[in-house]
């Protein structure tokens, strides 16, 4: 009988010590909530890289996810979805020259980080401007105050 109350004391220990490092995660995500953040890598052979902006976003994933897409299908005369998984929450989409995908990841109920990211081709322009309106027009939508970070 002993050893039953001692292991239900250790499991609410272990509990409340989770909730308490889950909170404390979660508020250093709202602290960087806004600051869109960007990074573009190009190969030393100078044949490709990449580009991706990320973002923390206060609301649900599935929200956030569902007015990326939304927002693409209104500008499908500019930008066309290629590829699309619901279920993962991603999308591919170009705007005919730049492809990139975006990516709604859920860091809580109502804490989303949105990533979107493409490929550096050095014939091409850079997507870095794609990318970042992608975010900046999930956000606007979203009525959530984003600012690209300096770099």
């Amino acid at each position: 009988m002993r050893a039953g109350k001692s292991s239900i004391a250790v499991l609410i220990l272990l509990f409340a010590t989770m909730a308490v490092c889950e909170a404390q995660w979660v508020a250093v995500a709202r602290a960087v909530s806004g600051r869109i953040q960007q990074m573009q890598q190009t190969n030393s052979s100078g044949t490709g890289g990449y580009d991706v902006g990320v973002v923390v976003i206060e609301a649900p994933a599935q929200k956030v996810y569902e007015t990326a897409v939304q927002r693409l299908q209104t500008h499908a005369n500019q930008v066309k979805v290629l590829k699309e998984n619901a279920s993962k929450r991603t999308v591919a989409f170009t705007n005919g020259t730049l492809t990139a995908s975006l990516q709604a990841n859920p860091l809580g109920d109502k804490l989303t980080q949105l990533v979107v990211a493409s490929t550096l081709d050095p014939t091409q322009p850079s997507a870095t401007s794609l990318v970042i309106k992608s975010i900046e027009q999930v956000c606007a939508e979203l009525r959530v105050e984003c600012t690209l970070e300096n770099q």
